[in-house]
């Protein structure tokens, strides 16, 4: 039998937390060895409930140190800033990382215009985007992951098997809605029940800090990009529906159906897709719709899931030399 992976997180306390922690303790390979938090002192079913009499794992403090003596490779699932602070220390002394926050997905000028000055210039120049869809092979020698944000890993998936038919100049626009766990576990007046539940809102219209996170994976200059996300009174879930103006004469479900037809985790709709359908596992479902120079692509994830925990889990098991699919959810939560 082979020898079991020792893994840990910090940043148990939230709903990615949560999600990586019921994968883990379920893994065929990786170990939970090591559960932290900015406070520790606590037991994990303090944290959440629903694991009482399912893992009994002692929260600790974050430590560095205590990090690289029990675990080969560790997730970070805490806030943009939190986490390059940690990375470097982890990095020198041998620990993978996959990093769930925004620190290393763009370039350093790009991620200082949206989110606060970068302090790890060196490891951000040779981090590997999580998104195996498009760095599968890159991400098998990978020391550091940049795990892709929700909107963008709907967006993206959706949009890049039509760039080559896409008119250059032409705006691509991005609308998505997404469950409102999406916004993490700390109260604001948005994430309220009595403003959220039987309503519907856009926020941060043209100015989210993920519409340079698409232009930079696709390639496309980021004023061609127009990203509105929405806030829908569901828990979880994401649809993303894309407008590109094309040119050419092609079938846009056989340029689909082509594209991914060996990807474990994409699966192509003949019909809308839906956000149930995916709800607690990592797939990305797509449907496309053709209309003379216009595409409809509407693309459907787990914002939890693919969106973040579940795609680190996949992302760390091609870092560790891991069949990708191993230990990966894809039995949804329907109804």
């Amino acid at each position: 039998m082979s020898a079991m992976i020792k893994v840990g997180i910090v940043g148990a306390s939230g709903y990615t937390g949560l999600e990586l922690v019921k994968m883990l303790i379920t893994h065929p390979r990786f170990e939970l060895t090591y559960v932290a938090n900015s406070e520790g002192g606590v037991k994990l079913a303090d944290l959440h409930p629903s694991l009482a009499k399912v893992v009994d794992l002692d929260v600790v403090r974050v430590n560095v140190d205590d990090i690289a003596a029990t675990c080969e490779l560790i997730f970070l699932a805490v806030p943009h800033q939190t986490a390059m602070a940690l990375v470097k220390p982890l990095l020198a002394k041998g620990v993978k990382v996959v990093d769930l926050s925004a620190d290393y997905r763009l370039p350093q000028d790009v991620y200082e215009a949206y989110y606060c000055p970068h302090t790890d210039e060196a490891n951000l120049s040779h981090a590997v985007y999580g998104l195996p869809e498009l760095f599968r092979e890159e991400l098998k020698s990978a020391k550091l992951v940049a795990n892709p944000g929700c909107f963008p890993t709907s967006a993206i998936l959706g949009a890049l098997p039509f760039l080559e038919y896409r008119v250059e100049g032409t705006p691509l626009i991005v609308d998505s809605k997404t469950g409102v766990s999406g916004a993490g576990k700390k109260l604001s007046d948005n994430t309220h029940f009595v403003n959220v539940n039987d309503n519907l809102f856009a926020y941060n219209p043209l100015l989210h800090r993920h519409s340079p996170e698409i232009a930079h994976k696709l390639s496309i200059p980021s004023d061609e990009v127009h990203f509105v996300p929405h806030l829908v009174p569901v828990t979880r879930g994401m649809i993303s529906s894309i407008y590109m103006q094309t040119k050419g004469d092609f079938d846009a479900y056989k340029v689909l159906e082509d594209f991914y037809k060996d990807e474990p985790f994409v699966r192509i709709s003949k019909k809308p897709v839906d956000m149930k359908s995916v709800a607690g596992t990592n797939f990305c479902d797509i449907y496309v719709k053709q209309s003379k120079n216009m595409l409809f692509i509407s693309s459907s994830i787990d914002n939890l899931m693919k969106g973040a925990s579940s795609a680190a889990v996949a992302n760390a098991n091609l870092m560790m030399g891991l069949d990708e699919t191993l230990g990966i959810p894809v039995i949804a939560y329907v109804p």
